[in-house]
This record gives C-alpha cells, sequence and structure tokens, in this order.
C-alpha cells in the first residue's frame, strides 16, 4: 500500500518454504539495513514476520521472529558505510546489544540509539517482537552539532520517554492511515524527544530551568516560524525572558536561535512541498510565506538541508 512517497510492507516467512525462510529474511532485511552477518537459532524452524514503513526520509520496521544474532564487522562497514542512527525498541522479549566495548540488555520499556556505522554486535532469543527505527545522521548530529553518543537503556516508561515509546507504537497501529506528509512530521518529533532523551533533558526542572526555557522556545518558534520579523530578540521579547537566557537555553541542546528558525522555517516548507492543497504557491510563494527574504535564500538552505531543491522535492512527492 502506498501513498505518495509512503509505503507499507509486510512480509512472513510463513508464506515460503521452510527451507526458504532464512534466505527470504536474510534477503529483506539486507534491503531495509545495509549488509550484516546472520545466524539463527534454529534455521530449520525458523518464524518471523517484518512490517515496514517508509518515506524518503524515515523508515521503521516493526517485527516479531524466532532467535537470530546480527552483527556488523569493520570488513562489512568499509564495503557498506552506513552513518545512520538506528533506535531500537523491544515490545516483547529480550535483546542485547554489544557496541563500542559496551553491552547491555534491554527489555519491554527500554530503547537504545545506535550506528551501523560501528561494529556490533545484537542478539535475541524466541519469540521477539520489536521496532527499529532508521534516523538520518544529519536529523541527529546536525542539532546537536556533534555525533550522538551511543545511548542504551533509554527508559521509556516514565515522562518523556513514555511519550516517545507511545508515539513510536502509533505509527505502528495507524500506519495504514497516514500519508508522507504526516508519517514525516510525526517520525519528526520522535527524533526531536529521541535528541533531548540523549542530552539528557527529560529531568524534571522548576520554573525558570534552562530546559523549560528550551521547551517554550521551541513550542513558540514552531507557532511563529512563518512571521518573517521572528528572531532571538522578538521571541525573549514574547516570553519574557532575556536573549541571553534563550541562547544559553538553546546552546545546551547543540544549537542557536537563528538556527532553530531556519529549521522550522525549512520543515514548513518541505511540509508544505509535500501537500497537495498548496500546489497553486509558486516556490517564491512558499518561501514568502514560510518567513524567508527570498525565494533564492531559501532554496539555498533548503538543499543544503534536505540534499535536494524544493522543486525536486514536489516533483518526486507527486
Amino acid at each position: 500500500m502506498s501513498a505518495g512517497s509512503y509505503v507499507v510492507e509486510t512480509t512472513r516467512t510463513a508464506e515460503v518454504e521452510a527451507g526458504e525462510r532464512t534466505e527470504l529474511w536474510t534477503e529483506r532485511v539486507g534491503t531495509y539495513h545495509p549488509r550484516m552477518d546472520y545466524r539463527f537459532g534454529s534455521p530449520a524452524s525458523f518464524r518471523g514476520e517484518l512490517i515496514r514503513q517508509h518515506s524518503a526520509t524515515y523508515q521503521i520496521v516493526t517485527w516479531h521472529s524466532d532467535e537470530v544474532e546480527y552483527a556488523r564487522t569493520p570488513g562489512l562497514i568499509r564495503q557498506t558505510p552506513d552513518p545512520d542512527y538506528r533506535l531500537l525498541i523491544p515490545l516483547a522479549g529480550e535483546m542485547r546489544l554489544r557496541q563500542a566495548d559496551e553491552e547491555v540488555r534491554m527489555g519491554p520499556g527500554t530503547g537504545s540509539l545506535f550506528t551501523l556505522g560501528t561494529p556490533f554486535e545484537l542478539r535475541h532469543g524466541d519469540s521477539l517482537h520489536g521496532v527499529v527505527m532508521s534516523i538520518p545522521a544529519q536529523e541527529i548530529e546536525g542539532p546537536l552539532n556533534s555525533k550522538a553518543p551511543l545511548v542504551t537503556g533509554l527508559d521509556l516508561t516514565k515522562g518523556l520517554g513514555r511519550v516517545l515509546h507511545t508515539v513510536v507504537r502509533s505509527l505502528h497501529e495507524e500506519r495504514a492511515d497516514l500519508t508522507a506528509a504526516q508519517f514525516d512530521a510525526v517520525c519528526d518529533r520522535v527524533v526531536e524527544m529521541l535528541r533531548m532523551l540523549a542530552v539528557g533533558d527529560d529531568r524534571p526542572t522548576g520554573p525558570g530551568h534552562l530546559t523549560e526555557v528550551e521547551a517554550m522556545v521551541r513550542r513558540y518558534v514552531r507557532a511563529h516560524a512563518a512571521d518573517p520579523t521572528l528572531s532571538g530578540t522578538s521571541m525573549a521579547r514574547a516570553l519574557g525572558w532575556s536573549l541571553r537566557q534563550i541562547q544559553l537555553a538553546l546552546q545546551q541542546v547543540g544549537t542557536t536561535p537563528r538556527d532553530l528558525i531556519r529549521e522550522e522555517r525549512l520543515r514548513l516548507v518541505r511540509d508544505r512541498l509535500r501537500c497537495p492543497d498548496c500546489d497553486h504557491l509558486t516556490i517564491t510563494d512558499l518561501a514568502y510565506a514560510s518567513g524567508f527574504s527570498s525565494a533564492s535564500a531559501m532554496s539555498t538552505a533548503f538543499h543544503r538541508r534536505f540534499r535536494v531543491s524544493p522543486r525536486q522535492m514536489r516533483r518526486r512527492d507527486r
């Protein structure tokens, strides 16, 4: 099933002969992720199911399967490099992830952020039910201005972690009723929450704390991104904080008022390019309607951020 550039596809090993099931699994997982080594606990009786949701930007795979061990060796990484990140969440059963001399056991209510650009081993037993979300490296490293650390043992049972867990599961449950724009918009918010968890911004805070300031600033920018007069100074005036407070709050998550405003405007342009109701708007119209000073400034920033031009994205999503 597809809607624009959003596709949902299901693979079940039960649909092929027993002797072909591990081959099918290896082939299909190999189309979703770069090359890995596989070791099946019981190849002759292996069973599994994969449900993949993907757009041009994000991919989420929900799976059930019997025992498998996956590995990325230095040799495989040289052959098929992949700098992107994976958010791994077990829904039932237990996984063991080893990377960068660190090993963690994960069960329901936990999660890990890791990269396929570094050697790792992932093992799980029978009756595993899990979710893995592929996240472009720039979505993590750009806003943080650095490579993300290996984050293991994310607590997804309370606070922001629980919200993230609920949203990821809802994306799977509502997979048949999403458009490409909706899927990407929700995935953007998942990644935003994940970045906050990765740098520890889910801790409890009191009024006036920089984390509270940062959250309020993000909400304000999202609501006013199309305003061409939006700036750090105007935000400070509207929210009742000093510009220095806002700068410090955003600095702790690796961004600035200017960069945050540009990021939200670019997301606004992207969403409008994908919206059929906005087809009558020219690229210049979209630039001005999204707060940019000119179409050329918007196009330059858009290409740098998404690696395609606005016109290319509009054609690709039709």
